[in-house]
């Protein structure tokens, strides 16, 4: 059985098609936290808070390093969609899945180690540490629901549907939510409640995504055998893809973990401004993710069918977008950073403090735009060396030089420098880098 092309519609069309949802399903996920955080709020003690910051910063730095199965699944699967190859896209679900539910395996497994090491880096009292832990213990059950979720994310997206990504983000979270309040509020569970209402809710949102995938794509489900996986030169692209995206990501992860180090070096007051100021950064990252994430199908689908000539309009058409977007968040952030600001926190010292910065904030869809863009196109075209180089060059070439050069004189404007800096180095090195990693595979 053939999957389906999308019937020809205007570009503008489909990219708002794709992006609107994974906005959307973008903007549920810090909903869920401020909600764990209003439930640990109101317990008897400040230890439960810091429990939860702890236990989910240390998942975010594993699941973040799993952020590259959505990305190698989405491309490869965006051209077999394109070129209506249901076997291979059927494979590609099933490597997809084998290494999502393998990886959560193997933090299950080695999550005494990782936990040491985790928590040992991230600090806190004796109590706050012993609850994380707790915390942990129970979380770290959700691993392989968790991980095979962005396998089928990513797999989805590249089968042309973002909606089914979208329907299962809200699904979590709301699960997420009732559970998480049944356990603490209904039965007096404190932050292990919030820890098993997340593996529940997770696993939950696996079986909706598994129903998803039977109903919506029957066609593929004979391919979903274990010993298809063999041999295993069949998996070699998909690994190597996945292999550059994975050291990417840690890299970026290190550019991040870095700039909250050196943040928190130069005090409280300046931790603070800096890691409120990150959470614009973030809610830049969720817009402008929604449309790399419809770049993604959209141009991975026009090169799997070999559609050429359209590709360099719709790249045009992802950028007209984009541009929009990164105009709109830029004015948002000129107009509107003081009052987020006070609405996050009422301290006065870290507002005052953060008064001199308020330009970096400004100029963060400016320098990150391109980058973010870039990254979903050469995601749909496979192009993932490419996307490791710019990010190596950036971070070793930019980030760390801009840093060390300028911070015994500067400070933290040094660090600012260096973050934006890095954003717009890399897209930079992408635009610079398109010819062969894009221009010349569809030169006709």
């Amino acid at each position: 059985m053939k999957i389906l092309l999308l019937h020809p519609m205007n570009i503008h069309r489909q990219i708002l098609k794709f992006a609107i949802p994974n906005i959307i399903s973008n903007i549920t996920v810090p909903l869920l936290g401020l909600v764990d955080m209003a439930l640990m709020g109101h317990m008897d003690s400040v230890v439960f808070i810091g429990a939860i910051a702890l236990g989910s910063a240390l998942f975010n730095v594993i699941y973040w390093s799993f952020g590259f199965l959505r990305m190698s699944t989405s491309g490869l699967a965006a051209q077999a969609y394109g070129q209506e190859n249901t076997r291979e896209s059927g494979l590609l679900l099933l490597r997809a899945l084998s290494i999502g539910i393998s990886g959560g395996l193997l933090l299950w497994m080695l999550q005494v180690p990782i936990g040491n090491i985790g928590f040992s880096i991230l600090g806190g009292s004796e109590e706050v540490q012993q609850l994380a832990r707790d915390y942990f213990r129970i979380r770290i059950w959700a691993a392989p629901a968790s991980i095979s979720i962005f396998a089928l994310t990513g797999w989805f997206l590249g089968m042309h549907n973002a909606r089914i990504p979208m329907y299962i983000a809200i699904a979590v979270n709301v699960l997420n939510i009732l559970f998480n309040s049944l356990f603490v509020l209904g039965l007096g569970m404190q932050s292990n409640g919030v820890a098993l209402g997340t593996v529940l809710a997770q696993y939950g949102g696996l079986m909706l995504a598994i129903y998803f995938c039977i109903k919506k794509f029957p066609a593929v489900l004979p391919y979903l055998k274990w010993r298809n996986l063999f041999p295993l030169r069949e998996f070699k692209m998909f690994l190597s893809v996945s292999g550059d995206i994975f050291i990417r990501t840690l890299f970026v992860i290190l550019t991040f973990t870095f700039f909250t180090s050196k943040s928190a070096a130069q005090g409280d007051v300046i931790l603070g401004v800096n890691s409120l100021f990150r959470e614009f950064i973030m809610l830049f990252a969720l817009i402008m993710d929604g449309f790399a994430y419809a770049a993604e199908p959209i141009v991975g689908g026009m090169f799997g069918r070999k559609a050429f000539d359209k590709i360099r309009g719709a790249i045009r058409s992802v950028f007209i977008w984009g541009t929009g977007a990164m105009l709109l968040l830029t004015l948002v952030f000129w107009w509107g950073s003081n009052p987020l600001l006070r609405m996050l926190t009422n301290q006065q010292a870290i507002i005052e403090a953060a008064q001199p910065y308020m330009w970096y904030v400004v100029l963060i869809p400016v320098s990150g735009f391109a980058a973010f863009l870039w990254d979903g196109i050469y995601i749909g075209f496979t192009s993932s060396r490419q996307m490791l180089y710019a990010v190596l060059l950036s971070c070793l070439l930019v980030f760390f030089p801009v840093y060390y050069l300028f911070e015994p004189h500067f400070g933290n404007d040094a660090l600012w420098w260096a973050i934006l800096g890095f954003f717009a180095s890399r897209g930079v090195i992408q635009t610079a880098m398109a010819g062969p990693a894009i221009y010349r595979k569809i030169a006709v």
